[in-house]
Parts: structure tokens; C-alpha cells; sequence
């Protein structure tokens, strides 16, 4: 035996302590990982002895709920906002663009497709690293974080049990082992597009910007299908910490994680071929054109809150969740006409608030006066009590303690509404009471007569800022632009508009009381005796012949009917009805003149087209809420009516730009109450009808002047500066033209009537044949 033989001999038959520990540990590990690691993920799927807390079922796995924002659509297919608690939208694969995708699955789990939802090396790499001390990276799957997302960091969702909540590292193992079972369950229903898209749905990108759709047009105005690849990186960049590389509040910190991002884009030869294109698109700055979505931003920021009022007692009703269920709102606003609406609005309101302004300084008196012109002296002692602050410090200090006052006068930094933009200054509850209750109001509905869909809503100035409606929400006098439901009445009982009358105010006996004379806002407070014919008296709102009207016709009876056009507001049968004493909203107003563009028919104003659910399937359809009113006859006379204003000599809308009035029927009436505090316009043309109203937040607040509160001051700029914006743009598809004239002809004629030459004629012309 050779001497090498002996000693391996020698060596065999010395027993080694530490062999039958290593082989013990090593049957542990074994027992761990291939029976222990299968037995215990076993026992959190079935949840044994209900240690572990719940399971999602395949149910729920198959149709993952998420909450989503519900959207509102414009007639026009223009999104205006959404309802939600968490901003999120859903969009599918296919609206993802390809730079999107792979920024993602590069830089997140590059072996996505080779993969099943659990990846064995990235789990080897991080045990790798785990060991040697060293960042090795992550070793979840985008499938992992989507079921992360969907099921185990959602508390709501109650998935732990007894066992998580020990500790912070039992309950995040117990997620992880989820985590797992969820992904496979996962990956077995869906595609792994589906999943890509599922996850984008589910990611918090900060700014309160929850899903791609909503972080791309939060931070790029885009839309996911049009992301580029830096725009890629710095979305993708965000998804391990949003906050932290959030690139509007940490500029550095996202620019520097984008660029690690575009690195392993290039290291991966996509898009980036070479070291000079990488280092070309390292460079590039962010460009962010940044907006968080809330209510008091956008179109239609009023709107959007009368909707979600309605939208919440119609979804109580359904069973529905507003803010939950990714409802889509599909509404008969018009995203242009909305627009040129609010331009409108801006202009005018921009130049008349410097205007009263200016008025009331140098009469050097306040606004808040009283039935007589006097000032109101202790206006704003009474007001304060009504805000939010005085209730807050009586609350915490004393109805009449002195530390109550020291607080309302008390300086703080505040910011405050203007024309010229937001400013920052230092305020008191006082000095902000007593800047804002100088601020003019307005409110504005535009409206399809024939189909009573409301194309443009304007609730106030700025919905920051002056949160009341007053469009639908507003009640005040309409003044003179009652007065067309009174000849209204007198054209159903067979008035001609030429019938002739003097103008010479009527007397009332009222009971208990001096007898009243409705007086003229210019001229003889009784009338100047001038004749004139009921045409005449409408187009330049002359009070003694309303008043006569209404003397004849009786007061019931123009409560009535104004009820059945389309006014909803209890009205007063009393003489002053006549000078629109009674109030109503500007939403009923613009409702009951379309019955007379709409032949007789009173349609409903409506804002909803229809509901869809998060799947596209119809919740429900509506439709327009009609009747027959009048007939298309009378309907006709009071549309002849109204366009007196535009045509008579004197009529209060004559002061229309001619461009407006060429080639175009128009009528309209103005308004404005007797002590100055609202000032009306009713504009209407064969394919809209557009109400306008301006005043002050208070009935207290007044115009400096009966003439400079004028309806036709005050409210028509602004439906002139509206109409020629939507006569501008052709794809709004409204354009000037012809009332449309009723089939079944009128029963009168205008043979000797002659319209007297206005600013578009040269000589007096017959008027047009009604039975034509």
C-alpha cells in the first residue's frame, strides 16, 4: 500500500465534529424552503385559524376595485374636471404611449415578460445583497406593486389579522407573502398588458395626482399616449418615492433621479444609441407645465359644484359613489361657448368694477345704502356677524368679550381676489369684510331654446374667492325683464303688438293704502302722454303702459301665466309685479323666454345628458322635461316683441354693435330694479338664449346711479362680447340667421305698420308678413 493510499485511509476514519451539524442545518433548510416556505404560504392563502387576516377572493382579484374619480364631459367631448377623493382615471394599455411602457419595464422589472409575477434571480439578488452588505436593488415585480397597490397597502381593504399586528416586520412579511399569492392570481387572469395598464391606474404620483392619466395632465397638460420619453423617465422616476421626486416642489431631486432613469434606458439601447445622445438628453431641463385639478380652477368652476350638489343626491339615490365609482358625466355645456363666456364676463366685469369703484370715491360715500340713498352706517358691524370668523372667535372668546373685537381687528397675512391677480397683503376680518362687499357680481346661463340643453354657466366672478351661484342658486328682481310675460298675456288674449296706447301712468287703489302711480324711470313721473304702440312701450321699457297692461289683464292672471312659460318662483299678484318686484332666478328667466323661441314649448333647462359607469355601460339617458305653453302664434308676437328692442327707435338694446345686428334676427330686454342694486339683460336669438345679470353680493350694495346701474350698462356688454366670440368661431355652430316662423302662420297682419329707419335702414320699410 502506497503511503498516499495510508493516509486517506487515516483521514476517513477521523470523524469530524461539525458533519453532522452542517447536514442537520442542512436538512433544516431544506424542510424550510421546500416544505415549510409551500406550507406556510398555503396557511396565509386559506387564512388557517383566521391568524393571518383575509384574502382578497378571485372575484375580487379578477375585477379589482379602485378608487376613481368621476369625470365630467363637455357636449364637445372636452373633460372640465372631476369628483373625487383620490384624482384618479382609468386608461387602458392602448393609451399608453411606447416610451411610457418601456421607461417602466426597463427601469422597474425588465423581465416582466420572461416572468410569471414572482422573479427567483431579483429575489437572489437581494438576498445577494442582503449578505454582502450592498444595495442589490429591489425584488418585487411590477405585478407585486400592482397587487401592493390593489390589496395589501389599502388599510380600507381589512386584510390583517391578529398575527400582522404584532409588529411593523410580521404585518409587512405577511403583506409580502401576499404579495406573492396575489401576483400569481394575477398573472393567471390577466395579460401581461392588462397588468401594465393596472398598475399605472394604481400609482401615486403626489399633487394629489393618483393614476398616469391624472400625473400626466397634472404635470404636462397631456395626455399617457402622449408621453415623451424624458417625461417618461420623470413619471417613472416617482414611483419609489413620489413626494421625494415630485418635480414641482424637489426640482433637483427628480432631475437627478430622471437622469438615472434615461441611464439604464440607454444601457438598454432604447431610444438612446450613443454616449452623445445620452449625455444630449441628460441635459434638458424639466419642463413642467403643472396644474392641480380642484374645483376653483377650469371652466365652469360654478357649474361644476351646482352638478356635484345634484350629482351626490342623484348617486345617494342610486347607490352609486361620486367620488369612487369613475362615474362618466356627460353634460350639455359647450367647452367653447363656456369659455367665451367667461371672457366675457372677465372683460366687462374688469372695466365696470374700476368704474364703480372710482364712482363711489369720489361721491366719497360707501355702496351699502339704504331704500332712501342713505348710507347704511352700521352696514358692516351687522355683516361681520354673518362670517365664519366672527363665529369662530365668539366661540372660542364671548359673544361680547373685548378679545373678540381685538381679533376681527387684528392684521394677518392674507391673500386677496383682484382684476390685476392674486395679492398678497395684510388684512383684518374688517379691512377683508369691508374690501370684498365692494366686488360686483354677475351671473350668466346661456341656453338652446329647442333643446334646453345649457351650453354656458356663470356663477360669479371667481369661484376662489365668491363661492355663492348666481346663476341657479340667486334670487333677485328682474325688473324690466318681467315685463315680456305681461305682453305675453296680452298677445294670447289678442293684443296686436300695434295696439295703441298713451303713455300715462294708471292709478291703483290698493286697500288701506294711497293710491299708487307707477312712475317712469325718465321723464314725467306720470307719463308724457305721448301715444305709442305696445311694440314701442316694450322696446323702450316704458312703465305707464306695462302698468296699464297689467291693470287690464289682471294680476292673477300674468302670475299665471308667467308660471306656466316657465318661471318657478312664488310670485306676488300685486300692481308692482308690472316693474318686476317678485324674485326669481336667472335659471328659471333664460327658461321661460326660450318658450318663445321654442314655438310655444316649454323645455325645461337641463345640464345632464347621461351617466355612464367606469366600464362605459349607460347608467342612465336623460331627456329634456317639455310642454306645450302657449301656442307657436302667441310664442311668434312676443318674438316680434323682443325684437323691438333691437329695432324701434329708442328700444334699449339699439346700442348693439352693428356687426352683431347685420344679417340677424335678435331680441332683447333689459332690466333694472328702481333702487339700483341689479342691473339685467335677456338676449335671445334663433339658436340661443343667453340671460345676464350684475350687481352686488348684498341687496344693500347699490349702483352710484339708476343710469349707471342700467341693464343695458351693466349686462348687455357682456352678452355682445359673448355673442360675437361664438359667432367668431364657426365650429360652435351657432350663426346669425332668421327666428324660425310658425307653420301654421300668425292671425295678424302688419300691412300699415312701418318699422322707422335705425342705424342698419335709410328709409322706413314695411315690416315682414308674419304668414310668410
Amino acid at each position: 500500500m502506497t503511503p498516499l493510499k495510508k493516509k486517506i485511509q487515516s483521514l476517513l476514519k477521523i470523524r469530524l465534529p461539525w458533519i453532522p451539524k452542517a447536514v442537520k442545518y442542512l436538512w433544516i433548510f431544506f424542510l424550510v424552503i421546500f416544505l415549510g416556505l409551500p406550507l406556510y404560504v398555503f396557511t396565509v392563502s386559506i387564512d388557517v385559524f383566521g391568524l393571518y387576516g383575509g384574502m382578497p377572493s378571485l372575484r375580487e382579484i379578477e375585477n379589482p376595485e379602485n378608487d376613481l374619480s368621476s369625470e365630467i364631459i363637455s357636449a364637445d367631448g372636452v373633460s372640465l374636471g372631476r369628483y373625487f377623493r383620490y384624482n384618479r382615471s382609468q386608461v387602458r394599455y392602448a393609451q399608453l404611449s411606447p416610451e411610457l411602457v418601456n421607461t417602466l419595464l426597463i427601469s422597474e422589472d425588465h423581465r416582466f415578460y420572461q416572468h410569471s409575477g414572482l422573479d427567483l434571480p431579483a429575489y437572489l439578488r437581494v438576498i445577494k445583497g442582503l449578505v454582502t452588505f450592498s444595495s442589490a436593488g429591489g425584488g418585487s415585480t411590477l405585478t407585486q406593486q400592482c397587487a401592493k397597490n390593489l390589496f395589501t397597502q389599502n388599510t380600507d381593504k381589512k386584510l390583517d389579522g391578529p398575527l400582522a399586528r404584532l409588529g411593523k416586520y410580521p404585518r409587512r412579511f405577511i403583506q409580502k407573502t401576499k404579495e406573492w399569492i396575489i401576483s400569481v392570481n394575477l398573472e393567471e387572469n390577466f395579460t401581461k398588458e392588462e397588468i401594465i395598464a393596472l398598475y399605472l391606474n394604481t400609482c401615486d404620483f403626489s399633487s394629489n395626482a393618483f393614476g398616469i392619466k391624472v400625473a400626466a395632465e397634472t404635470y404636462f397638460n397631456k395626455k399617457p399616449d402622449s408621453l415623451n420619453l424624458q417625461e417618461s423617465a420623470i413619471l417613472v422616476g416617482m414611483l419609489q418615492a413620489p413626494s421625494f421626486y415630485n418635480p414641482k416642489r424637489n426640482p433637483n431631486n427628480a432631475l437627478k433621479k430622471r437622469n438615472e432613469v434615461l441611464l439604464k434606458v440607454f444601457r438598454h439601447g432604447y431610444k438612446i444609441k450613443t454616449q452623445k445622445q445620452f449625455d444630449s438628453i441628460k441635459a434638458l431641463p424639466i419642463t413642467l407645465k403643472y396644474s392641480v385639478q380642484n374645483q376653483n380652477q377650469g371652466l365652469a368652476t360654478y357649474f361644476r359644484t351646482v352638478l356635484q350638489n345634484y350629482l351626490l343626491n342623484y348617486c345617494k339615490e342610486k347607490g352609486l359613489d361620486l367620488y369612487n365609482d369613475g362615474l362618466k358625466i356627460y353634460t350639455t355645456l359647450d367647452s367653447r361657448l363656456q369659455k367665451y363666456a367667461e371672457e366675457a364676463m372677465y372683460e366687462q366685469m374688469k372695466v365696470l368694477q374700476k368704474e364703480f369703484y372710482s364712482e363711489w370715491k369720489t361721491r366719497n360715500r360707501n355702496p351699502w345704502v339704504d331704500e332712501d340713498g342713505k348710507e347704511i352706517k352700521d352696514f358692516l358691524a351687522k355683516r361681520i356677524k354673518k362670517t365664519d370668523a366672527y363665529k369662530a372667535y365668539a366661540e372660542k372668546y364671548g359673544e361680547n368679550s373685548d378679545s373678540l373685537k381685538i381679533m376681527l381687528k387684528l392684521k394677518k397675512p392674507m391673500t386677496v381676489f383682484s382684476y390685476k391677480g392674486e395679492r398678497d397683503t395684510l388684512f383684518s376680518s374688517f379691512d377683508s369684510l369691508n374690501y370684498y362687499e365692494r366686488f360686483l357680481q354677475t351671473g350668466m346661463m346661456s341656453m338652446d331654446p329647442i333643446s334646453g340643453h345649457i351650453k354656458a354657466w356663470v356663477g360669479g366672478v371667481d369661484h376662489k374667492y365668491f363661492k355663492f351661484d348666481h346663476v341657479r342658486q340667486s334670487k333677485r328682481q328682474p325688473g324690466s325683464t318681467f315685463k315680456p310675460f305681461i305682453y305675453g298675456l296680452a298677445m294670447e288674449t289678442g293684443y296686436s303688438p300695434f295696439y295703441m296706447l298713451r303713455d300715462i301712468s294708471p292709478q291703483f287703489k290698493i286697500k288701506g293704502q294711497p293710491a299708487w302711480y307707477p312712475a317712469n324711470a325718465a321723464g314725467p313721473s306720470k307719463g308724457t302722454g305721448q301715444k305709442m304702440t305696445i311694440r314701442q312701450a316694450m322696446a323702450q321699457s316704458v312703465n305707464s303702459i306695462t302698468a296699464q297692461m297689467m291693470q287690464a289683464l289682471g294680476e292673477d292672471n300674468v302670475v299665471e301665466f308667467a308660471h306656466r312659460v316657465g318661471i318657478e318662483s312664488k310670485l306676488d299678484a300685486v300692481p308692482s309685479l308690472c316693474l318686476g318686484t317678485s324674485d326669481v332666478s336667472l335659471f328659471e328667466l333664460v327658461g321661460a323666454y326660450c318658450t318663445f323661441v321654442n314655438g310655444g314649448i316649454n323645455t325645461k333647462p337641463f345640464f345632464i345628458t347621461r351617466i355612464e359607469d367606469k366600464n362605459g355601460n349607460v347608467i342612465e339617458n336623460f331627456v329634456p322635461k317639455t310642454k306645450e305653453a302657449i301656442s307657436e302664434q302667441t310664442a311668434y308676437k312676443m318674438i316680434f316683441m323682443l325684437r323691438g328692442g333691437v329695432e324701434e327707435q329708442g328700444g334699449t338694446s339699439q346700442g348693439l354693435d352693428l356687426d352683431l345686428r347685420k344679417d340677424n334676427e335678435i331680441g332683447g330686454k333689459t332690466g333694472t330694479t328702481n333702487d339700483a342694486s341689479d342691473g339685467w339683460y335677456v338676449g335671445v336669438t334663433h339658436d340661443l338664449v343667453t340671460g345676464i345679470w350684475v350687481g352686488g353680493d348684498e341687496r344693500a350694495i347699490h349702483f352710484p346711479s339708476w343710469s349707471f346701474g342700467q341693464g343695458g350698462r351693466t349686462a348687455r356688454p357682456i352678452w355682445a362680447k359673448y355673442m360675437k366670440k361664438a359667432y367668431a368661431d364657426q365650429t360652435t355652430g351657432i350663426v346669425k340667421g332668421s327666428f324660425k316662423r310658425p307653420l301654421s302662420g300668425v292671425d295678424l297682419s302688419l300691412d300699415s305698420y312701418k318699422v322707422k329707419s335705425d342705424s342698419l335702414k335709410t328709409k322706413e320699410q314695411e315690416p315682414e308678413d308674419f304668414r310668410n
